[in-house]
């Protein structure tokens, strides 16, 4: 089973506004485990990038602009997604964000039953509990060192683990599909003939040495009377 955790980063809140995509971020699962196959990029979104939006981000105005349109970087992204669920954290968002890309681009949008919104899962399993990605990466004991900004593959790969932890993990060294295919030290199973059955029944020759052996015991305990109480 094939699912893609997917991030943004955006100019703003509302693409009907005008806001735009500038980060793409995905990370594969194979059997709910990351195969360490990504897809990112950075995009031009032809217009500034607010100051409260670079805060957030770290992606400025500056640091887009030269960096490939959407529309040239769609076909990649498309191959890469297939038509495997999406899994995101508040998917509406990305999910809108997305389509609204792919409507410019001229492309048929994402079908929305075909997401998994990790916001949900986790209001549902933790009523009334914080749902924001940082708070369940501290739930899990997920290492949030290295997020001192918001980054779409970062959040990506930290939402892939969140979302394995929501649906109830997995046992740590457990190996599925293709994250087991890439392990160089899992050695093919032997194949063995199987052995034909031996009787069990005991020979007459086999009996008489049993007696003789049984003899040969000084005070067996299983003669022994056991004593009064």
């Amino acid at each position: 089973m094939r699912e893609i955790v997917l991030d943004t980063e955006t100019t703003g809140l509302d693409p009907l506004v005008g806001h735009r995509v500038i980060e793409i971020g995905c990370v594969e699962l194979i059997n709910h485990i990351a195969t360490g196959n990504t897809f990112q990029t950075y995009l031009d979104p032809e217009r500034d990038v607010p100051a409260e939006a670079a805060a957030v981000s770290g992606l400025t105005t500056e640091f887009v602009r030269g960096k490939p349109k959407f529309a040239e970087r769609v076909d990649d992204f498309l191959a890469f997604v297939g038509d495997s669920p999406l899994i995101a954290h508040n998917a509406n968002f990305d999910l809108g964000f997305i389509n609204a890309e792919l409507t410019k681009a001229g492309r048929q949008k994402l079908p929305a039953e075909n997401t998994i919104d990790t916001v949900l899962l986790a209001r549902r399993k933790f009523p009334g509990a914080p749902a924001s990605l940082d708070a369940l990466c501290r739930r899990f004991n997920i290492d949030l060192s290295g997020r001192v900004k918001h980054g779409a593959l970062l959040d990506a790969q930290l939402l892939s683990k969140v979302y394995l932890e929501l649906i109830g993990g997995r046992e740590p060294g457990l190996l599925l599909g293709a994250a087991a295919a890439n392990r160089s030290d899992l050695r093919p199973t032997e194949v063995r003939e199987p052995r034909p059955i031996r009787p069990h029944a005991p020979t007459p020759d086999e009996i008489s040495a049993h007696q003789v052996f049984l003899k040969k015991i000084k005070n067996p305990i299983w003669l022994k009377t056991p004593a009064a109480s």
